[in-house]
């Protein structure tokens, strides 16, 4: 395989990834690079960042679905960019292959440093009919997707006659208790509330939301006390929380099992079912010559390294969910690793530039530790949760905490320009309401031109008029049918009465 002719002949930092890791790391590094002669590259198959705190808000209309994502091109002007997925790494030879978005041949990449940044994707189990029916909530198209689904399906069941078919449509399930299923209910509960609202031939008690949870307890981020609230505040707006159960089957009717005994517990049909228990780092880095910890993490020092068993793997560099980072505050995951959210991954991100760059001129290294600030959630307007360690560890519930959810994501979210339209989006919500508008057709949108453009029909020909029918003469006495000739004949005889 050849490098493409496109790509500058510079010695080159790639960057693997373009999510928060990625993005910042090619922020912070872009313009230094340049002016030592150099270049940063970064591959990603998509063109943008995703800014994931916000997909819940997206599918709950609260956000503008392009203002929760930041554009590579329009950010990242001193930087490469390559629109595509790297597939495998040889880092021995200081050389990676790309595997272009549009399906052309793929390439090789030359670098002098890489930085792993690849994230993390959903993690599924083997359940029949989970694949075909179910969405999950890790991109902003899967955001997009799931607002229009609970818009249509609320506007589709309003006209329904069969009461079957109406609770199914009315039925909306979550799988998974963490932080981005209970946000993902609460924003789709809102939504869907205010879209009942609109339609007079829909009732609110005719809506079902279930949250599925195979642990005894939700959101392990906050307090078990705060989490106890949640469940409270979950059923005190209608929304079923069935704790210690699994999805056994998505095939035809979801089937759900209790745990640890999986004797079965409810079996009913819904139309809407979102999987959000769990991700896992993006399985690209098997293609790599890196050393892997058992959950398929990179494995890095804490000044973020990627290092094996025989020592420090040079010029080699990883952060965010990809990599096994060490937590130095001692709070992070039983294995000593930081939590897998945007908080580190920003910070992170941030220190790898700053580390790569000093080890440029030879400069000593520092290593990544953060105080973990809490966890804020937000449940819908003027409702969530925060467990804030600034001074001490302060509970929030309510108003408070969804106030401290907004003014945290709204100053983390990068760049001043998407912070803007964020804040804005949400002021023009807080006059307006939330917008329930459904858009159509989004995948199929040449679907009204080709029936445009299809040449129309030609008319049926009109019918050929039946016969008249012929009366039958009747013999008096013998009732026998007379001839053909003899009925011509009897009509004759009245034509000529008649004249």
């Amino acid at each position: 395989m050849a490098t493409t002719p496109e790509l500058q002949d510079r010695p080159r930092v790639l960057v693997v990834g373009g999510g928060y890791v990625g993005l910042y790391v090619a922020l912070k590094l872009q313009k230094k690079i340049a002016n030592a002669g150099g270049i940063v590259t970064l591959v990603d198959p998509l063109p943008y960042m995703t800014y994931q705190p916000f997909l819940p808000e997206v599918a709950g209309g609260n956000i503008e679905a392009r203002h929760a994502v930041v554009s590579h091109r329009k950010h990242l002007q001193q930087t490469e960019l390559i629109q595509g997925r790297v597939t495998s790494i040889d880092h021995e030879n200081r050389t990676a292959v790309v595997a272009p978005a549009d399906g052309g041949a793929p390439f090789e990449v030359p670098y002098f440093d890489v930085v792993l940044a690849a994230g993390a994707i959903t993690r599924t189990f083997p359940i029949k009919g989970l694949a075909d029916k179910g969405i999950g909530l890790k991109t902003i198209e899967e955001a997009v997707a799931l607002r229009n689904k609970v818009l249509e399906r609320i506007e589709l069941a309003s006209t329904m006659t069969d009461p079957a078919a109406r609770a199914k449509a009315l039925t909306f399930v979550v799988v998974g208790g963490g932080f981005a299923g209970i946000e993902c209910i609460t924003e789709m509960e809102d939504l869907a509330r205010a879209a009942v609202r609109n339609n007079p031939r829909i009732k609110q008690e005719e809506v079902r939301f279930v949250l599925v949870e195979a642990m005894g307890r939700i959101m392990p981020e906050v307090t078990a006390k705060q989490a106890e609230w949640v469940v409270e505040h979950l059923r005190s707006r209608g929304i079923e929380v069935l704790l210690n159960t699994s999805l056994d089957s998505a095939e035809g009717t979801l089937k759900l099992i209790n745990l640890p005994d999986k004797s079965p517990a409810q079996e009913f049909e819904a139309d809407t079912l979102v999987w959000t228990a769990g991700v896992q780092a993006n399985p690209m880095v098997r293609s790599t010559d890196f050393p892997l910890e058992p959950r398929g993490r990179v494995r890095v020092l804490p000044d973020l390294r990627i290092a094996g068993d025989e020592g420090i793997i040079e010029n080699a560099w990883a952060a965010g969910d990809v990599a096994a980072v060490p937590d130095l505050t001692g709070k992070g995951l039983p294995d000593g690793t930081c939590v897998p959210n945007a908080q580190h991954a920003l910070r992170q991100a941030k220190r790898l530039a700053k580390n790569l760059w000093a080890s440029r001129w030879d400069k000593p290294l520092k290593d990544y530790k953060h105080k973990n600030l809490g966890a804020v959630a937000g449940f819908g307007e003027w409702k969530g949760v925060a467990n804030i360690n600034l001074v001490g560890s302060i509970g929030l519930k309510g108003g408070l905490a969804w106030l401290a959810h907004r003014g945290y994501h709204g100053l983390a979210m990068p760049t001043f320009e998407r912070k803007f339209r964020v804040i804005l989006n949400w002021v023009i919500a807080f006059f307006a309401g939330r917008d329930t508008t459904q858009l159509l057709d989004l995948d199929n949108p040449r679907g009204a031109f080709v029936a445009a453009a299809a040449p129309a029909p030609k008319p049926a020909a009109a019918p050929a008029p039946a016969p008249a029918p012929v009366p039958a003469a009747v013999s008096a006495g013998s009732g026998s049918t007379a001839t053909a000739p003899a009925a011509a004949e009897a009509k004759e005889t009245v034509s000529a009465k008649a004249k």
